[in-house]
């Protein structure tokens, strides 16, 4: 018979072994921290065994169109963060987007020389993060009620800045506040997709480049740092997803036919691994390139294949496209094999041109890490980036592949 275990102590012991058998917590600083600071203090009301689980996101606020404004992270998602940080004793550093438990973390990893400055736009949030902090006993923690789009400048400068939401930008505000060198974690929005970036900053250079990047899934950025991205319908239960710059445009009636029609699928003999590592390949390696997203409803009617469900890199030529699809294949070191599904009067060229890309990533880049992703602030013009580009309000990012 188990137990039903009450005991905080127990559960975080329980949450930060889980943390290290996944590979997400390496260090023993950034384990004791999760083992001391009490994440129940920050989502009162919750059971305790809830408060505890790895993936699981807590205290949402939710609003007026009904999505999330703000959570507390999932646990694993914090361990990424702080890991990627590589926070030292007596560091400054500046949290953007706040809830509390994330602040107390850094305080103990700062250690009592260090400083930690969390800001967040929504003044109930800053209450609940107050409070939080409050009751566990980290009353020096700086609280700040701004827009974080222009940082925390009473508080700067910061050895490290950590965004808690997803941001389509780099603001130049974060840039004037971090030290040289410095590092800025940050979930970045591009290509339609988020990937948790650690960019640092050298001394001699003001390009960011990222010494690591992962994959995660945040609240989206308020203010004036807020943006959204484009939603081209298909269908009602079909659209395409395009960065807020993007100036692609696309045949929907053509398209809607298209899926409409017989398909073809295409095998490429390549192994159906790393997903999130070739989705990023795909999306800056094509020509203008989005995600295509479908409800449950097209799947369940055969419109789509089921990956389209969560969004896949679609090529699309004229009125016919092409997306991948996995099947089961003792043959590959996954077990399963990558293929394309197409549709349209070029579903041939399409499907080949997709299958190509798949190839050769995975050929040439087939592991973690093979991104070389680099942020150029102040660039308006972006000829002179090499390799693929999102032009941004504020700078280019590029992506190129080792």
């Amino acid at each position: 018979m188990s137990l039903k275990i009450e005991d905080p102590a127990v559960l975080r012991a329980a949450m930060v072994a889980a943390l290290r058998d996944e590979g997400l917590i390496t260090s023993d600083r950034v384990a004791a921290a999760m083992n001391t600071v009490p994440r129940q203090a920050f989502a009162p009301g919750e059971p305790l065994a809830r408060v505890y689980e790895t993936h699981t996101t807590l205290a949402p606020k939710i609003g007026a169109d009904g999505r999330q404004t703000s959570v507390v992270s999932a646990s694993h998602i914090q361990a990424i963060q702080l890991e990627q940080a590589a926070i030292e004793p007596g560091m400054n550093v500046l949290e953007v987007g706040s809830g509390g438990y994330n602040a107390a973390l850094l305080t103990e990893l700062v250690g009592p020389g260090g400083s930690v400055t969390t800001v967040d736009i929504d003044a109930d949030i800053v209450a609940r993060a107050r409070s939080g902090l409050r009751t566990a006993g980290y009353d020096r923690v700086n609280v700040v009620l701004a827009d974080a789009e222009y940082g925390a400048p009473a508080f700067a400068p910061f050895d490290r800045i950590i965004a808690t939401v997803g941001a389509f930008d780099i603001p130049p505000a974060w840039l004037d506040q971090l030290t040289a060198p410095g590092r800025i974690v940050v979930p970045l929005r591009f290509a339609a997709i988020t990937r948790l970036i650690a960019f640092d900053r050298t001394l001699d250079s003001p390009v960011l480049t990222a010494s690591n990047y992962r994959l995660g899934s945040f609240v989206a950025m308020q203010g004036a740092g807020a943006a959204s991205e484009q939603m081209v319908a298909i269908s009602p239960d079909i659209a395409l997803r395009l960065d807020p710059q993007s100036t692609a445009t696309f045949h929907v009636s053509a398209l809607r036919r298209a899926l409409h029609g017989t398909a073809i699928e295409r095998w490429s003999g390549t192994p159906f691994d790393m997903p999130d590592e070739l989705e990023l390949f795909l999306l800056s390696s094509g020509v203008d390139v989005p995600m295509l997203h479908a409800a449950q409803r097209a799947v369940d009617q055969g419109v789509v294949n089921r990956t389209v469900r969560l969004g896949t890199p679609a090529i699309i030529r004229g009125g016919s496209l092409a997306y991948r699809i996995k099947r089961e294949n003792g043959e590959m070191v996954s077990g399963y094999e990558t293929g394309v599904v197409a549709h349209g009067p070029d579903a041939e060229l399409v499907a080949d041109e997709l299958l190509g890309l798949i190839r050769e990533w995975a050929g040439h880049h087939y592991r973690r890490g093979a991104a070389r992703i680099s942020y150029h602030p102040g660039t308006a013009d972006a000829s002179n980036v090499t390799g693929w580009h999102a032009t941004k309000r504020h700078g280019s990012l590029a992506v190129s592949w080792s």
